[in-house]
């Protein structure tokens, strides 16, 4: 697995076409893993029938309301959990 609880993502921008399982309005932000929910085959591949292997780590990610919404009137603490494919995250510039 390539990350880690705590550590800080990024979401692709990627406009992949297709069935992709990533929400658009995710795609760009940055969030923190809370944690790894395990490995599974690609739903992305399985929507047009292959076989989904080799299985994907499947992470729940946190972000913060704020961070998604320009207008978000919300508290401050307010959290989105999403659960994210490995292979639509890469690390935080300037995070290891």
């Amino acid at each position: 697995m390539t990350f880690e609880p705590g550590d800080r993502v990024r979401v692709l921008p990627s406009e992949k076409p297709g069935h992709v399982r990533t929400p658009a309005y995710l795609k760009g932000k940055t969030g923190w893993v809370e944690s790894l929910i395990g490995a599974f085959p690609n739903p992305e591949e399985i929507a047009y029938g292959l076989s989904g292997r080799p299985e994907r780590p499947l992470y729940k990610v946190c972000f913060r309301q704020t961070d998604l919404w320009d207008d978000y009137a919300g508290p401050a603490e307010d959290r989105l959990y999403a659960d994210i494919y490995e292979h639509w995250l890469e690390p935080e510039r300037g995070s290891t």
